[in-house]
């Protein structure tokens, strides 16, 4: 079996794997403390030269145009809640019309319709009284027609 002796101590099998694990445990630390630390520089050359007034000249353009847009959608509601307003007078107002014209019509109708019923009994009055003036004629002459002394039988 391999040994090795260092400042007077002599590491055999196990001893020299724990050894070994050891030794790479610390180098694989010490390279990730150097991969942190340039990781840490790195960002902070980054920070460091972060144009904070760019930043915020950004900033106030958005804030700019946010509060443009709150106002043009402000105008936006009111335009559209005073042309809905407008359109429920409008309606309204056509409602009214279309009332009026109802009660008009309905009117209208009722005239009409007692004309017709004053005509149509004239026309039946007029008629039956033509019937009977016709009648009364017709019973005189076939009276006049029976009471000739002439008439054959």
């Amino acid at each position: 079996m391999a040994e090795f002796e260092f400042a007077g101590m002599t590491f055999r099998g196990g001893k020299m794997m724990i050894i070994l694990t050891a030794l790479s445990t610390l180098g694989g630390g010490a390279w990730a403390v150097f991969e942190f630390y340039k990781d840490y520089m790195d960002m902070k050359d980054i920070i460091q030269n972060i144009d904070t007034t760019e930043i915020e000249n950004r900033n106030t353009q958005i804030e700019i145009k946010l509060d443009e847009a709150i106002d043009y959608s402000r105008s936006i509601k009111n335009d559209l809640r005073d042309d809905f307003n407008r359109m429920e007078k409008n309606v309204d107002r056509v409602e009214d019309s279309v009332r009026i014209m109802e009660d008009k019509v309905e009117d209208m109708i009722d005239r009409a319709s007692e004309r017709f019923d004053n005509k149509r009994e004239s026309l039946q009055t007029d008629t039956e009284l033509k019937i009977n003036a016709l009648e009364d004629r017709l019973n005189k002459k076939i009276q006049n027609v029976l009471d000739n002394p002439l008439a054959d039988n």
